[in-house]
């Protein structure tokens, strides 16, 4: 019988600015022990330290840096990675006493953490410094996030978006990990290991870049094809309920699971019922503070759903203490895009987990904001209401002449804008129809063309 292997020991490390208050320095912490969770890890400590900066070679003062690897089993120490060299007359002194093998652990032993985890992003000299010094395997927030991104990622576009952003990581920090640097024999010799491994990571995202690219004008032709359609995006924080929120609105069955970054493929579906013209919702991937900037370029296309939609739907989980934070950050993101001129509202969820007071509060600060929760079928309702009522104060009529000879236009018409009424005459069908400017005007060069 197969024993599965223990769960991952991580302990976190969190630096405290002078401009962090106590309860955003601890909402950080707590964001990240759910990162922890996330990739399967189990959280067993903490430590903190209020520092000016984290500029510091080893991040940590001297003595929360003993503290640290008191608990990883570490030294404390960053000394340095080169064997102590010895004389061949000390090893054979010391050959008598056969040192213990760090390699098999005393079974009555304890397990001690393998990871430490810190809430920042570290240099490459941070990460060695911490690892010496604590004996266990270092990680940033950013080396999280991306390893997350790599584990969700599901579609083709995804999967390239995400390795090409995790190789972008690991580059710099090849050093780390890297054998020696030896010196390669035969083709490319005096080339160091490290510097073939760069060059193959390099010659990757070139590699990822032209696949990319070829299913980004895919993924772009078929928004260009929606681009007169009413279209609505959710975004906001990672776990803010958006595709709950989604599956609720078009009754599909999208991925819904309580943990950061469920979503990393944008998801179209219509809303439901269905209205005519359709109304089409999408969910993106979530924000999450300090997002890596480049996994923000590698998912340009998914973002590019919000910048391209006519309204934008900023879903913020209200019961989050620091939910204004976490809306600045969405809203941070998107202006990084350019999507901060769309249309938006802003839409409070979760509100089934708030008191009556604590609603009170909310409604007082956020006048203007859509309150719901995603399970109550009445708030979904009178959410798509209100989408409905947003296209439909831009919508203008108009009356469309379909000759007989261009019936097959028919179907489009229809799926383009509603028909108010239908009546025939000598030169075809008279429509009166109500749709968006743009997609009238798009329906009229149809016609003209055929």
């Amino acid at each position: 019988m197969e024993t599965k292997p223990p769960i991952p020991l991580a302990v976190l490390v969190g630096i405290q600015k002078p401009e962090i208050d106590d309860i955003a320095h601890e909402a950080s912490l707590q964001e990240l022990e759910r990162l922890v969770k996330t990739l399967g890890y189990e959280v067993v400590g903490a430590v903190s330290q209020r520092r000016e900066g984290t500029g510091a070679g080893s991040l940590l003062g001297s003595g929360k840096l003993a503290e640290l690897a008191a608990l990883t089993g570490g030294t404390g120490l960053v000394g340095s990675m080169a064997p102590a060299p010895r004389a061949k007359a000390r090893q054979r002194f010391e050959g008598a006493a056969e040192p213990a093998d760090p390699a098999k652990p005393d079974p009555g032993a304890a397990r001690k953490p393998e990871f430490v985890i810190v809430d920042h992003e570290l240099s490459p000299s941070q990460i060695r410094n911490l690892e010496r010094a604590t004996g266990a395997q270092v990680l940033d927030r950013t080396g999280v996030i991306v390893e997350i991104f790599h584990r969700h990622a599901n579609t083709r576009e995804a999967k390239l978006q995400v390795e090409m952003a995790r190789l972008k990581y690991v580059a710099p920090r090849l050093r780390e990990s890297s054998g020696g640097g030896g010196r390669q024999q035969g083709p490319g010799a005096g080339e160091t290991t490290l510097d073939l491994d760069r060059r193959k990571i390099r010659d990757r995202i070139s590699e990822l870049k032209d696949q990319l690219e070829a299913v980004q004008r895919d993924s772009d032709q078929r928004r260009s094809a929606r681009r007169d359609q009413l279209r609505v995006a959710l975004v906001g924080y990672t776990n803010a309920g958006k595709s709950s929120l989604m599956r609720a609105l078009t009754g599909s069955q999208v991925l819904v699971e309580d943990k950061l970054f469920a979503t990393l493929d944008t998801t179209v579906r219509v809303l439901q019922p269905e209205t005519r013209p359709r109304v089409l919702v999408s969910d993106t991937v979530g924000f999450i503070k300090q997002l890596p900037h480049d996994l923000v370029a590698s998912f340009r296309s998914t973002l590019a759903e919000a910048l391209e939609a006519s309204l934008l739907l900023y879903v913020v989980d209200a019961s989050d203490p620091t939910y204004e934070a976490q809306l600045e950050v969405s809203r941070s993101v998107l202006r990084e895009i350019g999507a901060d001129t769309v249309p938006s509202r802003l839409v409070l969820n979760k509100m089934d987990r708030m008191d009556a007071a604590g609603r009170v509060a909310l409604m007082e600060k956020h006048p203007d904001a859509i309150m719901l929760s995603a399970r109550a079928p009445d708030d979904v309702s009178a959410l798509r209401d209100t989408i409905i009522a947003f296209f439909e104060a831009a919508m203008v009529e108009d009356v469309l002449v379909l000759p007989y000879a261009k019936q097959g236009l028919l179907g489009d018409v229809y799926e383009s804008a509603r028909v108010l009424s239908e009546e025939h005459d000598e030169t075809g069908r008279v429509l009166t129809v109500r749709g968006l400017p743009g997609a009238i005007a798009r329906l009229r060069r149809s016609l003209a063309s055929h």
